[in-house]
């Protein structure tokens, strides 16, 4: 089953027991990120991936020079693991886990949220791979990915108990839309994915794809 399958059957589950009043601030912020331009602005192929370097769950810096010395490299940006759809799309990359470091690529996920809160959500789900912060999603913003809620999403958000100024340090309004890149050892994006739409993500077997084309 691909993720795309298990995200549709979560959202389809979760949407009969969200409030209608809910249901309609959530879709209205999608129609207007869909609707701004966002995916459009953001880095895609043939661009030069934005270098940099960010903490991991544990504290170490990881950059993404060190990453391409090995190989090719996988980077997913994610919203957090507040976010269901992020953790189904995280634990199905981490079924991959095994076929994406057998084409010699790294995989790495990236989210605003305090290396803390990366600890224990990469302990409990026992990824493989590192999860970076990228407090403020400054790097998001190099990606072009990086947007603020709107206030009444905010407000449904702060309401069901998903506190973003604890997890984000201070920075509870930005978020990045998420992506996937497949970066070569040169640092050139040669495969993207972006979505405005959370509930979507990009397909492991697409990624496996892309990577089989680098050799």
């Amino acid at each position: 089953m691909g993720v795309n399958t298990e995200l549709r059957a979560f959202f389809d589950s979760r949407r009969r027991q969200i409030p209608e009043e809910v249901r309609a601030v959530m879709q209205r912020a999608a129609r207007e990120l869909s609707d701004s331009g966002q995916a459009a602005r953001a880095l895609t192929v043939g661009a030069k991936a934005p270098s940099f370097t960010l903490p991991s769950a544990t504290g170490r810096g990881v950059g993404l020079a060190e990453l391409l010395a090995d190989g090719p490299v996988v980077l997913a940006f994610y919203r957090g693991a507040w976010c269901p759809y992020c953790n189904i799309a995280l634990r199905s990359l981490q079924q991959h886990h095994g076929a994406i470091a057998a084409r010699g690529a790294r995989l790495v996920a990236v989210s605003p949220q305090l290396p803390d809160a990366s600890l224990s959500f990469a302990e409990k789900n026992e990824l493989a791979f590192d999860v970076l912060s990228d407090l403020g999603c400054d790097t998001a913003k190099q990606y072009g990915l990086a947007f603020d809620l709107p206030d009444d999403l905010a407000a449904v958000y702060a309401a069901s108990g998903i506190d973003l100024d604890r997890f984000n340090a201070g920075h509870p309004r930005t978020l990045p839309v998420p992506a996937t890149y497949v970066i070569d050892r040169a640092g050139t994006i040669r495969w993207a994915f972006v979505d405005t739409d959370y509930t979507t993500r990009a397909e492991p077997a697409d990624i496996l794809a892309a990577l089989d084309r680098l050799r």
